[in-house]
């Protein structure tokens, strides 16, 4: 049986180098302050009311302030959506 030919591979050639630098967006400066911000006044809320057994923050909501407390967390995990 005749032997095959042998191809001869081609010399590998790198790619071209990349002369223009990717500039990542770094995100809002506001966005972590803001966010923790939330958290900070959610938690202290509930804490609030718990600790005053519930004369405060507002005394006319009742229990709905845990509500309120847990609105302003729920913001905290929106904003954090938008930090990069």
């Amino acid at each position: 049986m005749p032997k095959s030919r042998i191809r001869k591979k081609a010399d590998f050639t790198p790619p071209p180098e990349k002369t223009q630098t990717i500039k990542l967006k770094s995100g809002f400066n506001w966005v972590a302050p803001l966010m923790l911000a939330f958290f900070v006044i959610g938690l202290a809320w509930i804490v609030l009311f718990y600790v005053t057994q519930g004369s405060l923050p507002v005394d006319a909501l009742g229990n709905w302030n845990i509500v309120v407390g847990f609105g302003f967390i729920a913001g905290g995990f929106v904003v954090s959506t938008q930090w990069k």
